[in-house]
């Protein structure tokens, strides 16, 4: 699944120059960290998100985001890193968090420039093969697009919509 469509692309449009949107008058929050070509990692990612939503306030939607965040985190580090990428020292997987009053983006940046792929499977019991499928139950949308030119790669991310505080 692909971003296409200039409604969900808009958004997301700052992540295509690897930079989370800081406009003050378009985002409530953002918050980025750095993740090593381990799979330690996604613990590392887990952490991020856990102390990132609580100073947001958003302490009760951990759970599904931070189920999300592992997913996305774990598929980079699988799938988009090549075999030779040095597992100790590079640092080519980034983890965004975007907080809009009424919607979160989790965007995980990565360098490869292979579209993510949904597999099918009818093995519910697998190890494996299942990221996606749990990206779009627990997310309200995901999608990925290419970053631009001068930076190889691409942003998976997924959206969850929040409860208006009115």
């Amino acid at each position: 699944m692909g971003t296409n469509g200039s409604t969900m692309l808009e958004p997301y449009e700052p992540l295509r120059q690897a930079l989370p949107p800081l406009d003050p008058s378009t985002v409530a929050g953002s918050a980025s960290c750095a993740l090593p070509a381990r799979y330690e990692a996604v613990r590392g990612a887990r952490k991020f998100t856990r102390s990132t939503l609580t100073q947001w306030e958003l302490g009760e939607r951990f759970d599904d985001v931070a189920l999300v965040v592992s997913e996305l985190v774990t598929n980079a580090l699988r799938h988009a890193l090549p075999a030779d990428t040095p597992r100790e020292t590079e640092v080519p997987v980034r983890l965004h968090l975007m907080r809009w009053t009424s919607r979160l983006v989790c965007a995980v940046r990565d360098p490869s420039n292979e579209s993510p792929v949904e597999r099918a499977s009818d093995d519910f019991g697998a190890e494996s093969g299942r990221g996606l499928f749990l990206v779009e139950s627990f997310a309200d949308s995901w999608g990925w697009h290419p970053l631009s030119e001068a930076i190889s790669g691409k942003v998976v991310w997924a959206l969850f919509r929040l409860q208006s505080a009115d």
